[in-house]
């Protein structure tokens, strides 16, 4: 990735959904851009601050709870292609008489199937939480925490190496408590994938996104069947109707489930089941992974993933049998999960009806720095970033608003803005797509000006230079970081190159394993007033993000 010096950013196109084609996704930004509330507006004790996500069926907002003084995310049902915003009004109206039921059956389902299932299941810890939903303005809001995180996906695309059987038994036996929470209720997820799984980032605990009620009874009734369904990852029994013979039901979902353990361990995502039901050439697990896992691991997830539904563990208690896991113990995992997912704040990374929608959190939790890496670990600079994050002050809440999370190598420019709860200083420290550079992107040598009032909004890049995706492909990863004081981090062997500052890998790798101090190496150290030197804390707040640059 590089950075173009320019008198303006340009024309930015905006990219939010990842699965429908270019022409498309510019028509649904431009739509969301003309339907979506001002900011400013106000709904009931909610404050609208600024549009974090958007999709086909419903706009996210980030909003400020003027009762509880906190902010939170509202979802707004909107379905673009059968609704508009009536110009300068808050209310929503069909477009056509020929959409109207269509229209009310989505509405329907978001405050019943959706909103009302979430806020009835906000006890466990593996499922979102919904404050309070109602019905206005020809239309239907939720209003929602933050949450902090990356998506399963992401989570095991940093990985250098498949999760071990430990990590994942402890994520199958979390999302197994949440399914059978559901399945009690007669209610099936039936969208589960590793993009609607997030990993919180102070416990490592998986929460199930994406429930999606209103899009699916739209696509049912508009049979757009390719919306409501993910190839790899959606059962045989859900490419029919729900009058087909083939039923679905718990064992829907542990399909699914199991898609995702295959995607963990092969890197892939497995054969659809309608090429599987026609010819199954998918090699077993139990063949393909049986050096790195136990053999009743791997055949329990075989089972699941078995094409025809009578084949795989009818039910969330048969498949803990078969992995032996225990079912106590992950009660207890819950109700320890769920005490964290009270008191901890987070921002979030979130997936709702297919989009992608950048979260923040309002912390609660007291500063509990966690222990540095260990320095006799081979350097990483992504695990120099995590570092800087899980020692952030958790009361000073940052929120990163990315416009576009996948750009284009070569046409797209990268675009994003900082809010901080708190005043202070700025800095974003990123790592290129092939972990080979590590650099300070700002402040740099064009833009200086890096303080940011309490409750302010700033906007990278600015007028005077922008970034354009130059590649390779792969994931770059942020951490934005904003300090009570200036820092610097001449200390990490920090050097001016050109528009950017780097830390030079060789030497950074170098000065990690010689460093011994208490805070990470690669946050810098506060630069303390004279007059403040017994009561300056060197305190920040931190969120990380990630922006992926992709080959047309």
């Amino acid at each position: 990735m590089t950075s173009n010096q320019s008198s303006n950013d340009g024309d930015l196109t905006v990219i939010s959904d990842r699965t429908i084609a270019s022409s498309s996704q510019v028509t649904l930004v431009a739509q969301t851009r003309e339907n979506a509330l001002p900011i400013g507006t106000r709904l009931e004790e909610f404050e609208i601050k600024d549009i974090i996500g958007w999709g086909g069926f419903g706009i996210v907002y980030l909003a400020f709870d003027h009762s509880l003084d906190r902010q939170v995310a509202l979802k707004e049902y909107m379905p673009y292609e059968l609704a508009v915003r009536i110009q300068g009004e808050t209310t929503v109206a069909v477009r056509s008489e020929l959409h109207k039921e269509t229209f009310q059956a989505g509405l329907h389902s978001f405050i019943n199937d959706e909103a009302r299932l979430l806020a009835h299941f906000e006890h466990h810890p593996s499922l979102v939480k919904v404050y309070r939903f109602w019905e206005s303005n020809g239309t239907a809001y939720m209003v929602m925490p933050f949450y902090q995180g990356v998506t399963l996906k992401d989570k095991l695309r940093a990985m250098n190496t498949p999760p071990d059987e430990k990590w994942l038994k402890n994520l199958l036996s979390q999302l197994l408590g949440a399914l059978s929470i559901l399945h009690k209720d007669n209610c099936f997820h039936r969208d589960i994938a590793p993009d609607n799984i997030l990993i919180l980032s102070d416990d490592d605990k998986p929460l199930l996104l994406d429930f999606g009620a209103a899009r699916r009874v739209i696509g049912d009734m508009t049979q757009t069947l390719t919306v409501m369904l993910k190839p790899g990852y959606a059962p045989i029994e859900q490419y029919g109707t729900e009058n087909a013979l083939i039923k679905q039901g718990p064992w829907t979902d542990i399909y699914a489930l199991a898609a995702v353990i295959y995607f963990a361990i092969n890197g892939k995502t497995p054969i659809p089941s309608v090429d599987r039901m026609l010819s199954d050439t998918l090699v077993p697990l139990s063949k393909s992974a049986e050096s790195q896992y136990s053999a009743d691991f791997l055949r329990s997830i075989d089972r699941s993933l078995a094409v025809r539904p009578e084949d795989r563990p009818q039910s969330v208690d048969e498949l803990r049998t078969l992995l032996n896991l225990n079912q106590s113990n992950n009660e207890k995992n819950n109700k320890s999960g769920a005490k964290n997912y009270v008191v901890a704040a987070i921002t979030a990374l979130i997936m709702i009806a297919g989009i992608t929608i950048y979260m923040v959190p309002f912390p609660s939790e007291p500063n509990n720095p966690k222990k540095l890496i260990n320095p006799a670990e081979p350097f990483s600079p992504v695990k120099a970033l995590e570092e800087i994050f899980d020692n952030r002050n958790r009361n000073h809440v940052i929120t990163v608003s990315v416009e576009n999370t996948r750009v284009r190598i070569n046409k797209d420019q990268l675009y994003f803005k900082i809010h901080s709860s708190k005043p202070g200083y700025v800095y974003l420290l990123t790592v290129g797509t092939d972990h080979s550079n590590f650099y300070l992107f700002f402040p740099n040598t064009v833009d200086q000006e890096n303080f940011i009032a309490a409750n302010e909004q700033l906007q990278l890049p600015r007028e005077k230079w922008k970034l354009t995706s130059r590649g390779p492909s792969g994931i770059n990863h942020f951490i934005a970081i904003v300090s009570n004081h200036p820092r610097d981090f001449s200390n990490a062997g920090l050097q001016q190159i050109k528009f950017f500052a780097e830390f030079p890998l060789e030497q950074a790798s170098q000065l990690y394993h010689n460093y011994t101090g208490s805070l990470p190496l690669f946050a810098g150290r506060a630069i303390c007033p004279p007059n403040l030197r017994e009561d300056c804390f060197d305190s920040y707040g931190a969120t990380l993000f990630s922006i992926e640059e992709i080959e047309e």
